[in-house]
């Protein structure tokens, strides 16, 4: 009789073991999908923004058009990405074009004295910023879904249910690489 009581007690340890497993693959594939939402949020807070701010330069840089088109084209370009490296991709373009609008904001005084603009520029940056935490946010919580699909014995009750390795948000573009230049 004790024999069936270890051989029970072994079964019911195992079949907690899987649960509690099942369990934290589920929570941080959800951590992972919130995460990324979270990216959409802000990528979406910037979209909102940027046409401000083009309009705001235009006013006062009206013959620097292909700057503009650029940077409509870019924004474009990000809201209709679809799938993780498309999006990334039209992500870097959009950066990389946003610096060429404040580049030419550079030129002229009396706009980046601007409340306007300055207001702006300044919410731009702080969604920036987030946009950066998201990204952060996301791969930290990837990388522990990533650490516990590949872990023993863990990796096998991942494989049975179908959880699967998430991507990385990685910068691709070289230009986002580089480091700043700063000029005085």
């Amino acid at each position: 009789m004790s024999i069936f009581y270890i051989i029970l007690l072994v079964v019911v340890l195992l079949v907690l073991w899987l649960i509690m497993a099942f369990n934290s693959l589920v929570v941080l594939k959800n951590r992972a999908k919130e995460a990324l939402s979270d990216i959409d949020v802000q990528t979406k807070r910037r979209y909102d923004l940027i046409p401000n701010l083009v309009e705001t330069v235009k006013g006062y840089a009206a013959h620097e058009s292909g700057v503009f088109e650029k940077v409509t084209q870019a924004r474009a370009a990000a809201m209709n990405a679809e799938g993780s490296a498309q999006k990334e991709q039209a992500e870097n373009m959009l950066s990389n074009t946003l610096k060429s609008l404040f580049a030419v904001a550079e030129a002229y005084p009396d706009l980046k004295a601007s409340t306007n603009f300055l207001e702006l520029q300044r919410e731009l940056t702080d969604t920036e910023d987030k946009v950066q935490a998201a990204r952060r946010f996301y791969n930290t919580n990837v990388r522990d879904l990533n650490i516990k699909v590949e872990s023993f014995p863990v990796n096998m009750v991942a494989k049975q249910f179908g959880f699967a390795q998430m991507d990385l948000f990685q910068t691709t573009s070289e230009a986002e690489k580089q480091p700043v230049a700063v000029k005085f």
